[in-house]
């Protein structure tokens, strides 16, 4: 009875619980919050006290000192860390909504163990909520990006976010074949700062590579071999000061050649594992790319190279998946097949 009285005052919504970001969409509004999934605290007497959420603590990755720790608590798109994970969905969910208990639903990875899946359901009823859901991140990618999911016709929907890239063919408003591979967009930065340190002695940090990926990040080489250059900072390992250089787009797409064939890779065996009849379907449609990653450049026709297909990137990308757990919370009845309560009531 209480539940129901505190349903009725509070703002039902949707989460895209990322590795990278995490986006709250809130029934009848949309989105409405989307910071970086990163928490810092500090330790003191055995127990972990939360400084700052979102972007505020996104600015100290890299910098804190001994005291101060600031963590991802999500790792390739489930709970890394259970405590801190709990106090950042607690932390985002009183952002948004100021009274009563809301119903959420959150997307998590195809791939996610039925363990992890119980550790993000039971960190959204402590966090707050009166009913927790979950549904695969594939789905709401696809729902997200438009695609007639619950037509008879296949449709193949590439999801590429911090630290998974889903791979799912889904036809009749639900997943024919998936597979979610740990590869993304940590991945690409972790790449690009091993690439330095080999071939550079540069030492740069996650919010550099990041910024090297967004700013001239290519899947393919350039035609001239070259392309566009920046300026970057990190530290010399060769006599350990300060340094400034120089890094082509040539040199990013080598940097990235490993993450970006395991995409292709994954697309393909998806492809292969394909029943005959929906992969003439995906022929004649293509495959939709979604996510962060999907807006890494050329990587639409690194993958269109390797499959022959044409490769289309949702308009929205970058929030497709909260769209989609969105309009699964707005259109519930009619997708309550994708939605898992688990056992609650």
């Amino acid at each position: 009875m209480l539940s129901a009285i505190s349903g009725m005052f509070s703002s039902d919504m949707a989460i895209d619980l990322g590795t990278a970001n995490t986006l709250v969409y809130v029934k009848g509004r949309g989105i409405v919050l989307n910071e970086p999934s990163v928490v810092a605290y500090h330790v003191r007497d055995g127990k972990k006290q939360v400084l700052e959420v979102g972007e505020d603590a996104k600015l100290m990755l890299g910098r804190t000192p001994g005291s101060i720790e600031a963590i991802r608590p999500m790792r390739d798109g489930v709970i890394a860390d259970f405590d801190v994970a709990e106090a950042m969905i607690k932390h985002f969910i009183r952002k948004v909504n100021k009274r009563g208990k809301p119903k959420i639903i959150v997307c998590v990875p195809h791939g996610a163990t039925p363990v992890e899946k119980k550790a993000i359901r039971e960190s959204v009823l402590s966090a707050g909520a009166r009913k927790a859901g979950l549904i695969a991140e594939p789905i709401a990618a696809a729902i997200g990006a438009g695609l007639p999911i619950t037509d008879p016709t296949g449709s193949m929907v590439v999801d590429i976010g911090g630290g998974t890239t889903e791979v799912a063919v889904l036809s009749l408003g639900d997943i024919v074949y998936a597979r979610s591979v740990r590869v993304g967009g940590d991945r690409m930065d972790e790449a690009i700062i091993s690439y330095l340190r080999r071939q550079h002695n540069l030492l740069v940090g996650e919010a550099t590579a990041e910024r090297i990926k967004t700013s001239i990040g290519s899947a393919r080489m350039p035609e001239d071999g070259r392309g566009q250059a920046m300026e970057i900072r990190g530290r010399d390992l060769l006599n350990g000061v300060p340094k400034e250089t120089e890094v082509t787009q040539a040199q990013v797409a080598e940097a990235l050649a490993e993450p970006v064939q395991s995409i292709c890779e994954a697309v393909m065996t998806a492809l292969e594992a394909t029943p005959p009849d929906l992969a003439a379907d995906i022929v004649d449609r293509g495959v939709m790319l979604t996510g962060g990653g999907a807006l890494l450049g050329d990587l639409d026709l690194a993958l269109r190279e390797q499959t022959g297909l044409a490769i289309t990137v949702a308009d929205d990308a970058l929030n497709c998946v909260a769209l989609g757990t969105g309009k699964s919370l707005e259109f519930e009845r009619r997708l309550q097949h994708v939605i898992d309560y688990g056992n609650q009531n």
